[in-house]
């Protein structure tokens, strides 16, 4: 928010959308609120008069660089903001209903930008083209003026050599490929150049396996599979059908572009302390792995690594990251949830009610809403579009918050088809209904609206029925990375709901729960501990004792697998008592104390234990050496003491059978085929 008065220009579009002012007043009562009819044109003085206003909201996007021009010429050097109250408002069949809308819209306009940080990728033209046939040679030659080309075939057919070899051609086949823009790395099977003699069709010579290659920029033109996963996402990697003209004319209009420095934006923060994949040689987490369509994400010891210059922006891994160790940037976490806080909050303050949350991506949901407002009925008034860079970066704390803060529903709008897998949306939201469920809201509160046909999107707005809304919306300020607004989320959930419950029963892989541990078969060996990578088990540094704090597992896994008793387990649940509860004793058991010198090691469990597994079994302990017992309950000293003192042998057990040798094994052998004839 800005110390300064904040300036707010309203037009009305030549009539064609009513202004509710006293809504828009309502809302932000320290705004200078001036409306007009022809902003752009008749009265675009207006504009030029505020030009030395602190900060200054236009309610127009479509003429923003007119109003930027003029806004320079009267001297304006601050930021404006441009914010759409057309198509998401007044253009709609409840227009005269949409006042709140306009102001909590224009609400959002004083909630400051995420600091974006950009990487850079270079690229100086090296290219290789992959593919079988003279599509693949003509268009290195197309390119050759542009690119420092090299064409590699697959199993080429006849082709005819050129009459003079513009740039390199050779056979062979990619074995496999990583990188992006800038910096591929290619490993070559059936490797080989052909013959300068060539005549009729090109001959190759002798052809080698795990030839490397370096190139920046990868053309495929082969037909076949792609060699990366979501590979027009991959930044460099240009691929098109070789029969399609069409396609191979806009892979080379692209490629030509792809040479220099290219700024790109880090979509993602990462921070491996925090990340739970494996620790000790021990998987756990692997929810981003999974998820991510741009093959970005790989294992790095005990964490993963997040490559910035592959990864598209899908925001997945942060949706689904259990720590917080991934969160997208794009806007921070608490960044886009006091967004959201802002338009519901503002909404309700201007006296609207019934509010729908609509999250949509600028490039598919902006143009449908676009064009429902102008070919359709447009929005409904309750319905509150709230752009998010991708869909999918959205996480069960957006959910939490939206009902929290008095939406009655939420809906995600997405693509009909859409390009690439949306596992993490689906998760969220299959996470959020059995939330929702469980206190109270409707079990569809949250939901999909998959469709590219702004009358579909229409039809789905208005067939919508509000649930439950809750009697007192949360005013929490989301703050603090991404495990902490969501924790801050679900709080507000369930203090808000209409049938609140202590905990809800949550689907196999869900990131929060509960460890339980069967004491009986516990030996407090404290492994779990130590390979918690979220501090949810702890031990007591005084007494033999184990303890969890449930709000900080993330149901990972790793102390699990890491038990060599094999006697913990995972339940996936909500426990909303949990959250910010102090951390509760799972196993407590008294310290054993040294029979000679008192010093506490262990548990008097353990050694009871070992003494039972020992005695009688095992010649140092049996017979004779039976009071040998007796030094399992000494400390480490101590038993060094008593092991002289007494004379102890450890040579002197029972004789040992002589080692068998080949010969051995070779007589035996004779023995029996001696016997057997």
């Amino acid at each position: 928010m800005t110390d300064t008065p904040r300036t707010i220009l309203v037009c009305s579009c030549e009539d064609t959308m009513p202004l509710d002012l006293a809504a828009i007043a309502r809302a932000n009562p320290d705004a200078a609120i001036t409306a007009a009819r022809q902003l752009c044109i008749a009265e675009a003085g207006l504009a030029q008069r505020a030009a030395g206003a602190g900060a200054l909201t236009i309610a127009c996007t479509y003429q923003a660089p007119l109003f930027q021009e003029l806004l320079a010429e009267a001297g304006r050097a601050a930021p404006t903001d441009f914010v759409n109250i057309r198509e998401t408002a007044g253009w709609s069949r409840q227009a005269h209903a949409a006042g709140p809308k306009m102001a909590a819209l224009l609400a959002l306009a004083e909630e400051p930008a995420s600091d974006l940080q950009m990487i850079s990728l270079t690229s100086e033209g090296v290219a290789i083209v992959l593919g079988r046939d003279e599509a693949a040679i003509e268009t290195a030659r197309r390119l050759e003026d542009a690119l420092d080309i090299t064409v590699l075939l697959r199993q080429p057919g006849a082709i005819t050599p050129p009459a003079q070899l513009a740039f390199p051609v050779f056979r062979g086949a990619v074995r496999s490929a990583a990188g992006r823009l800038g910096g591929f790395d290619l490993v070559v099977d059936d490797f080989c150049a052909p013959s300068p003699s060539s005549r009729g069709a090109l001959a190759f010579g002798p052809a080698k396996n795990g030839a490397n290659s370096r190139c920046d920029i990868v053309i495929d033109l082969t037909g076949g599979a792609p060699l990366f996963p979501g590979h027009d996402l991959r930044p460099g990697y240009l691929k098109a059908d070789p029969a399609s003209p069409a396609g191979i004319e806009k892979l080379i209009a692209d490629a030509r572009d792809l040479v220099g420095t290219f700024d790109k934006p880090r979509y993602v923060e990462f921070r491996a302390d925090l990340c739970a994949h494996s620790r000790s040689g021990v998987t756990g987490c692997t929810r981003c792995i999974e998820v991510c369509p741009a093959g970005a994400i790989t294992p790095e010891g005990d964490a993963v690594a997040i490559d910035p210059a592959i990864c598209a922006g899908c925001g997945g891994c942060g949706a689904v990251c259990p720590t917080g160790a991934a969160s997208y940037a794009l806007p921070s976490p608490d960044a886009g949830l006091r967004r959201l806080r802002t338009l519901l909050l503002t909404y309700a303050a201007a006296g609207g009610t019934d509010p729908v949350v609509l999250l949509h991506d600028g490039e598919h949901g902006a143009a449908l809403i676009d064009a429902l407002a102008r070919h359709g009925a447009g929005l409904p008034a309750n319905v509150l579009p709230l752009a998010v860079n991708e869909t999918t970066q959205i996480g069960v704390e957006w959910l939490a918050a939206a009902l929290a803060h008095g939406a009655v529903a939420l809906r995600v709008l997405t693509r009909d088809k859409p390009r690439h897998d949306q596992i993490a949306l689906d998760k969220t939201l299959a996470l959020g209904r059995v939330i929702f469920a469980g206190l109270g809201f409707a079990e569809d509160a949250a939901a999909v609206i998959a469709t590219d046909d702004p009358d579909a999107l229409g039809a789905a707005l208005d067939a919508i029925r509000p649930g439950p809304a809750v009697a007192f919306p949360a005013q929490t300020l989301p703050l603090g990375g991404k495990r902490q607004v969501q924790r801050a989320a679900l709080r507000d959930l369930h203090a808000a709901a209409p049938a609140p419950v202590d905990r809800i029963a949550l689907p196999a892989g869900a990131p929060m729960g509960r460890v339980v541990v069967d004491v009986a078969g516990c030996t407090l060996c404290l492994a779990c501990v130590s390979i918690c990578p979220a501090d949810a088990l702890s031990a007591n540094p005084d007494r033999p004792a184990l303890s969890f704090a449930e709000d900080a597992c993330v149901q990972c896994g790793l102390c699990a697998g890491a038990c060599p008793e094999k006697v913990i387990t995972l339940e996936p649940r909500l426990d909303f008592l949990a959250i910010a509860a102090p951390p509760v004793v799972l196993k407590e058991e008294e310290p054993h104390a040294c029979e000679r010198c008192g010093k506490l090691f262990g548990t008097k469990a353990t050694v009871a234990r070992i003494r039972e597994k020992l005695a009688g079994k095992h010649w140092m302990f049996s017979g004779a050496n039976a009071s040998r017992l007796d030094v399992i309950g000494l400390c480490d000293d101590c038993r060094v003491a008593a092991a002289t003192e007494s004379g102890l042998d450890p040579y002197a057990g029972p004789a040992r059978a002589p080692p068998s040798t080949t010969d051995d094994y070779l007589r035996d052998r004779k023995a029996r085929e001696d016997g057997e004839a």
